[in-house]
């Protein structure tokens, strides 16, 4: 089985459905002659040609509504957000106009707009938003973000797949930082599903995307530490949420750490813990803790962006009041 980045088997995922289906094409800023800014899309122009890797204007709203345009007629868009961060330029084409089509008019809308998101890289407040929960609270809008390779481009490919538009959010931190096994072969993953990505017994930690990783190296410490053992569940979807996964595994356990790189403040954490406080208090032997950023906008000093962000340090001590309880 090959091994890949996380970044590989995104372009992967996407180089596979453009050749599965001609309806397929990419729109976006320098995602042609240069290959994207990430490099997602290097040699896609060549293969596929102009017609179906558009560069685009800056100009985030009109690639958004093209994209909206193209889909009302048959096509299967796929826009490229340079950066999250600029996805507000378009906010208006995504909420009011691409979330409310099917309820609308009662037809599908398959577009997918790919959001690269995250700091850890030091771009400081306008390129490393984590911008999931602007979207979480839209009826009509569907939302990834995988953590792993093997998610990645499974999820990647059930996105296009999708007759509902899809937001694909991906973390530019895990882009070459991380590896994994990935089947050369055509798999799609169901959009919806959270998986188990460690089984314990004593705490359920619940997370996504880069926070997957600082999360196990986390469980981990506390295991050799103190023999605790702590269930990781990756949501791997944000809307629609796995409640099944998430609620199996907090009767199992009794306590719950939620953890996510966005701010702590109205994050998707917060309607996970009113979820589970509103349909499992019962089965609570702690208060539920989450753990993300601070309160502010992401800092591009080094130093302070760590501070700034939640790490395996500050996972492990919230685990550890957990394990006390």
């Amino acid at each position: 089985m090959p091994v890949m980045t996380y970044i590989e088997a995104i372009s992967r995922g996407l180089w596979e459905e453009m050749e599965r289906d001609e309806s397929v094409f990419l729109l976006g800023e320098d995602i042609g002659t240069y290959g994207g800014a990430f490099k997602v899309t290097k040699g896609f122009l060549e293969r596929f040609g102009e017609n179906r890797v558009i560069d685009t204007v800056i100009a985030e709203s009109a690639i958004v509504g093209a994209a909206i345009g193209a889909a009302l007629v048959g096509l299967k868009p796929i826009a490229e957000m340079q950066f999250a961060d600029f996805v507000t330029n378009a906010f208006t084409q995504l909420v009011n106009n691409a979330a409310k089509t099917f309820f609308r008019w009662n037809i599908p809308l398959p577009m997918v707009v790919r959001l690269p998101s995250g700091g850890k890289i030091h771009g400081g407040p306008f390129h490393s938003v984590n911008p999931e929960a602007w979207f979480f609270h839209v009826p009509g809008l569907k939302i990834v973000a995988p953590a792993t390779p093997y998610d990645a481009k499974g999820l990647i490919k059930a996105a296009i797949r999708d007759p509902n538009p899809v937001l694909y959010i991906e973390h530019k931190f895990l882009y070459r930082n991380i590896r994994g096994d990935v089947p050369d072969i055509d798999y799609v993953l169901p959009i919806g599903s959270a998986d188990v990505k460690r089984i314990g017994n004593d705490i359920t930690l619940i997370t996504y995307g880069s926070m997957l990783h600082w999360s196990l190296k986390a469980a981990e410490r506390l295991y050799a530490e103190y023999g605790t053992e702590v269930e990781i569940v990756d949501l791997r979807t944000l809307m629609p949420l796995d409640k099944t996964t998430i609620f199996e595994s907090v009767k199992k356990t009794g306590k719950v750490l939620i953890v996510h790189e966005d701010t702590v403040t109205g994050g998707i954490g917060a309607e996970i813990s009113a979820l589970i406080n509103e349909n499992l208090f019962e089965y609570l032997d702690a208060p539920i803790i989450r753990v993300g950023a601070l309160d502010a906008p992401v800092p591009y000093s080094p130093p302070l962006e760590d501070y700034f962000l939640p790490d395996e340090n500050k996972i492990y001590n919230a685990l550890k009041i957990l394990k006390e309880y």
